[in-house]
């Protein structure tokens, strides 16, 4: 039975004249921070503060890479590029996240992929393992934040790579503990008692509930919280109280 759960939000997705989400309300609410490293988002000026503030609230950092997907903001699905050409592309964006993070003296702890590219990871076996190389190929001490039931965490875990599970608060599951793709009707969970219920049953009971009706097994570490959406601060402010009062402890799953 888990009772210490870490939140862990995507954040630093502003970039030159544009401001998406208030990451200096989010980082005295999360404990972990999936900072955009400016394929789908974010710039090396956003990235740096980004970084500083979570040093200062506590919050451990880790890359957030993407397809190379400005227009579309990291969710568009992009194949046909070459495997060498796009591990390099992961390994470009987790180097210069880790360079930024030395320069603040707050090390980098993690990767969790963005978007398309994530979710293609999710369920190809061959695009999963590259992404876990090109983690391993900058730091093997690095922990891949992913999905249960995935390729990603398979190929982690046969790669030898130290893997944090992820549960979301307000998406649905299958059957096949896939996050329900969001073309389909009641992928996002709009209503904040149904989400908290998710998350107590994740968390607490440790089971995913799917859209079948099916319980699936469950060990979460970290709860995935959007920071983009409108009122996501005062959504997480309640979901986190909520939690605590649960008996729940808030806590990153990495130590700096």
């Amino acid at each position: 039975m888990a009772r210490t759960i870490d939140l862990n939000c995507d954040m630093g997705e502003s970039f030159g004249a544009y401001t998406i989400g208030d990451d200096a309300a989010m980082l005295q609410l999360v404990t972990t921070a999936n900072v955009a490293c400016g394929f789908h988002a974010g710039d090396p000026v956003v990235m740096r503060r980004t970084i500083r503030m979570a040093r200062e609230n506590g919050v451990s950092v880790g890359a957030h890479p993407s397809f190379a997907d400005l227009y579309g903001f990291g969710r568009r699905r992009i194949s046909g590029e070459r495997p060498e050409d796009l591990e390099t592309q992961l390994i470009y964006q987790i180097v210069a996240m880790q360079g930024m993070c030395a320069l603040e003296g707050h090390p980098m702890t993690h990767v969790k992929t963005h978007g398309a590219l994530g979710n293609m990871a999710a369920v190809d076996p061959d695009l999963a393992a590259l992404c876990v190389r090109a983690i391993r190929a900058v730091d093997p001490g690095l922990t891949f934040v992913t999905l249960p039931y995935s390729e990603t965490h398979a190929a982690a875990e046969k790669a030898g790579l130290r893997v944090a599970c992820e549960i979301y608060a307000d998406r649905s599951y299958t059957d096949t503990g896939e996050l329900t793709p969001r073309s389909q009707p009641g992928a996002v969970i709009h209503d904040p008692r149904q989400s908290l219920d998710q998350v107590l049953e994740m968390v607490v009971n440790g089971h995913i509930p799917t859209t079948g009706g099916k319980r699936l097994p469950v060990l979460p570490e970290t709860l995935c919280v959007h920071g983009d959406t409108p009122g996501a601060v005062g959504i997480v402010r309640a979901l986190r109280a909520a939690l605590i009062e649960n008996g729940i402890k808030i806590a990153p799953f990495a130590k700096n």
